[in-house]
């Protein structure tokens, strides 16, 4: 009975339900994806330094996750001494430069960098030649400029010849070689980074504990510590913080949104209610209509928000391969909660302002 009332009623307002509906979907769009887009900027810049296959990582102590921020400060001579270690097998610097548009661009000595990894796994094209003006992308960069083999790319104020697509995950998304990096962003003869494989058999904490001997302790770990610290709170206090202030703002509109939708529908319905307590409906019948009214409001604006943020996940994704989203379960799932919770805050002053009306009084209303 409650709910076929309760249908009648959104039915009967189909503009007013369809903007309630709109503000919840709204909310959890913006909740979707201000979190999926800074957990997967996160996971993507974890994921892609996994995809290096280091064991070890030497990095500059200024505090910074992103190695790309890190600057080209470590000196190039200590590969030499950290590959002497007993418990090294390979050794491969890494530098990085900001530029044009392109998020960083990595610079590496073929070599050592596929002695560590392993090697790039070319889709078109090869390795750049040493000391060359020639470069080397992922395939999501090349699918984002729309880029090939045999272009012309303006990197650092020069022009490279683009030479091998290989598959993302590499560390870098654009790669050129490190001696010439370094001339060209005035840091000759340094590193932002190193990455370094370990001997079979071999410990990656009794490597680590070699380096720190050498270097100062705090830039010195193992990749899985350094992995650990890619979190949102770790790479920037405020990023949580402006997390936090955005799904608030989210909330809010779904809040008042179903507020000012019940209230006013309250006010319209006053003879309605008048009928139904003259009828001997009950102060908590009165409730349960209204919150009901609101839960169906939520839920289905929550599930278009869900089924919204979804396709413009994609429709992103396609339009900006690099661009990196993740929507997970979990944040669905919240999302989700967060909806139906705001909202049913929201009906609660319209349900308690209908239960409290008097039957004789909303009888004679006009």
């Amino acid at each position: 009975m409650i709910n076929r009332m309760v249908v009648a009623n959104l039915r009967r307002r189909p503009m007013r339900s369809l903007v309630s509906v709109t503000a919840v979907a709204i909310e959890v769009v913006l909740i979707l994806m201000i979190v999926g887009l800074t957990e997967g900027m996160i996971h993507d810049q974890r994921s892609r330094v996994n995809g290096i296959g280091a064991d070890v990582v030497v990095r500059s102590g200024n505090g910074s996750m992103f190695a790309e921020l890190t600057g080209n400060t470590l000196p190039l001579a200590e590969a030499a001494v950290f590959a002497r270690q007993p418990g090294v097998e390979a050794v491969a610097p890494m530098s990085f430069h900001v530029s044009n548009g392109i998020s960083a661009v990595g610079g590496i000595d073929p070599a050592s960098f596929d002695a560590v990894s392993g090697g790039f796994r070319f889709l078109a094209g090869r390795m750049f030649a040493p000391g060359s003006h020639e470069a080397i992308e992922d395939d999501l960069q090349a699918a984002a400029g729309r880029d090939h083999v045999g272009q012309t790319l303006d990197m650092m104020g020069q022009k490279f010849r683009l030479v091998g697509i290989f598959e993302h995950g590499m560390g870098s998304r654009v790669f050129i070689d490190l001696g010439v990096l370094n001339g060209l962003a005035g840091s000759p003869g340094k590193a932002a980074m190193f990455f370094i494989k370990t001997r079979p058999g071999v410990s990656k904490l009794s490597v680590v504990n070699e380096l720190k001997a050498l270097v100062p302790a705090d830039t010195v770990q193992s990749i899985d510590q350094y992995l650990s610290l890619f979190t949102a709170r770790e790479i920037s206090p405020a990023l949580p913080i402006f997390q936090t202030v955005m799904v608030g703002i989210a909330v809010a509109i779904g809040f008042l949104v179903i507020f000012l939708s019940l209230y006013t529908t309250v006010l319209e319905r006053t003879r309605e209610i008048g009928i139904l307590k003259s009828l001997g409906a009950s102060r908590g019948y009165i409730v349960r209509v209204i919150l009901r009214e609101s839960e169906l409001l939520a839920g289905s604006g929550a599930a278009v928000g869900i089924v919204g943020a979804f396709l413009l996940w994609r429709t992103l994704e396609h339009l900006f391969p690099t661009l990196s989203m993740e929507m997970t379960w979990t944040w669905v799932g919240i999302s989700l909660a967060i909806a139906m919770v705001s909202s049913a805050i929201g009906a609660l002053y319209p349900a308690y302002r209908a239960a409290g009306q008097d039957a004789i009084a909303a009888l004679a209303y006009e």
